[in-house]
């Protein structure tokens, strides 16, 4: 069996989630010895698609012709479409119907957590959804001194300076309006967002957030990856995301695999493998600024257990559990 992996427009989702999920499952089927490609123009048994633009639909059709085995991953619902790009709540039920003719059409679905299967069984699709983490590699988010030094360097850390972090677009659903109200509240500590989003596509909102409305506390500092995004997950005091709205959320994974300190919003997506026992979990601004004190003042001491939660979905035990759902879909052709 040949596995054909394929992101249409990678130079632009590079720098999201989807982008870094595919680089996950080219390091987990490496992993488990399995064959693959990303490139269409090779021979392959099994597709495995993780976007939903004309390219991919047409290759899914042709592959499809050709008596070749289809999977979708589900990256995406309505439910996380919402509160993202211009007008995404106005469209957001075409955004449904739209996705769910690439999942009717494909032969299987794999979506990263029990949450987001549910919602896209709940859109009735009847085709098979398997629940597979994204995964994480446990060994690149494991301390280093080199790290740790060239983030401090970059943003000009003091000694003995609180630094909370967050990554994600800039998105009223990842909660960067509640991010900078709970920074308002901490002017002592310095909040630093990793991640960024045209502006051109995001409303004013946001991009007044973004721009000039936030406390002089908070630094957007734009994409970043390497060791000074790396070292800035082991060297701040706390990873803060209050996202409202998950598949799974690959940034909670790389916190969680830092030994880092975790301050989530309380969600659906979480439940049944991150609880109170593993992060810090709140609802709201002044939930949020309790939280984060809690764990800058040395209450708090869950890291191991939030590791421990990394290791459960490390890229090693995801391998077999991909090459699996694809052996399976192979099967039902035979």
């Amino acid at each position: 069996m040949k596995v054909l992996l394929y992101l249409e427009a990678e130079e632009y989702l590079r720098k999201s989630g989807i982008g870094r999920a595919i680089k996950h499952q080219e390091r987990a089927l490496t992993l488990a010895g399995q064959d693959y490609t990303t490139n269409p123009q090779e021979d392959y048994d099994l597709v495995h698609i993780n976007t939903y633009g004309y390219k991919s639909w047409r290759l899914m059709s042709k592959a499809k012709k050709a008596g070749k085995k289809v999977i979708m991953h589900g990256h995406s619902t309505e439910e996380d479409f919402r509160n993202s790009f211009i007008g995404s709540n106005l469209i957001s039920p075409l955004f449904k119907w739209y996705l769910c003719r690439f999942y009717q059409e494909a032969d299987a679905i794999i979506t990263p957590t029990e949450y987001s299967k549910s919602l896209i069984a709940g859109y009735g699709i009847k085709n098979p959804i398997y629940a597979v983490s994204n995964g994480i590699d446990l060994t690149r988010y494991s301390y280093s001194a080199q790290k740790e030094k060239a983030f401090r360097d970059y943003f000009g850390i003091k000694e003995g300076q609180k630094v909370v972090m967050c990554a994600g677009l800039y998105f009223m659903r990842k909660g960067i309006d509640e991010f900078v109200q709970v920074a308002e509240k901490m002017p002592d500590v310095r909040f630093i967002w990793f991640g960024e989003t045209n502006k051109l596509v995001i409303p004013h909102k946001v991009r007044q957030i973004v721009s000039k409305k936030h406390p002089k506390n908070v630094t957007f500092a734009g994409y970043i990856k390497g060791d000074v995004y790396e070292g800035a997950m082991t060297a701040s005091d706390a990873f803060f995301f209050p996202s409202r709205e998950e598949t799974e959320g690959i940034v909670v994974l790389e916190a969680l695999a830092s030994h880092q300190h975790v301050v989530l919003r309380d969600i659906p997506v979480y439940h049944g493998w991150i609880d109170e026992s593993s992060a810090e979990l709140a609802t709201d601004v002044d939930g949020f600024v309790a939280a984060l004190n809690k764990v800058l003042s040395g209450q708090s001491h869950k890291e191991e257990a939030g590791y421990r939660v990394a290791q459960s979905r490390s890229i090693e035990k995801i391998s077999h559990q991909l090459v699996s759902v694809y052996e399976k879909v192979m099967e039902r052709m035979e």
